[in-house]
């Protein structure tokens, strides 16, 4: 349901290839959102943070000041660990149509970000709601980024699950076989069985 899906990874980019999207390149999130954040310095265009943890969200506003040179950051919120209820979701698009930020940026980690977003869409009026992923940890310092070399050859989420064993095995324990499997099988379908309607 979101109006665009970028390949954050690469072994995203190289499937979309394999299925017929010749020029697919990867869009890795955490270079999307610099790129925006530094075209946008000297543009009226203002930023919301919401997510990571208590303090990280005031941490990377503060990063892109040091780093990008943007001051336009108009509002930070963390969110709790649980689901906010209808009647927190309405406060914080209120504080977003305060804060005039045409832009809202969700970092909470997949799926969560993306459900969050989808749901806050409903209640917040603003130009854009981008859900971003690790970009707040990687822009303020606080986990390491894998180097180019491991992103290249389609390996940051093993890089990733060393760095933080506790919080993602069990995403990747899910997402990983199944993304493979799903993916051989639609491959299999199309390429063996001839079903082009998918």
């Amino acid at each position: 349901s979101f109006f665009m899906n970028l390949p954050d990874g690469m072994p995203v980019a190289w499937i979309g290839r394999l299925k017929g999207a010749k020029s697919m390149r990867r869009c890795y999130g955490p270079d999307f959102f610099a790129a925006l954040m530094k075209a946008t310095a000297r543009m009226p265009v203002s930023h919301f943070f919401c997510g990571g943890k208590e303090g990280v969200a005031l941490q990377l506003k503060q990063a892109c000041k040091d780093k990008f040179d943007n001051d336009h950051v108009t509002g930070v919120f963390c969110p709790p660990f649980r689901e906010m209820t209808d009647e927190e979701m309405e406060e914080l698009a209120g504080r977003i149509a305060v804060s005039g930020a045409q832009v809202v940026w969700i970092g909470l980690g997949c799926p969560k970000q993306e459900k969050f977003a989808a749901r806050l869409s409903k209640f917040a009026s603003t130009g854009y709601i981008v859900a971003i992923g690790a970009a707040f940890d990687f822009h303020t310092g606080n986990v390491r980024q894998a180097p180019k070399w491991v992103q290249n050859i389609g390996f940051e989420w093993l890089f990733r699950l060393l760095m933080e064993p506790k919080r993602l095995y069990r995403r990747y324990l899910e997402v990983i076989p199944k993304f493979i499997w799903l993916n051989f099988r639609e491959c299999t379908d199309y390429y063996i069985f001839g079903k082009r309607d998918k």
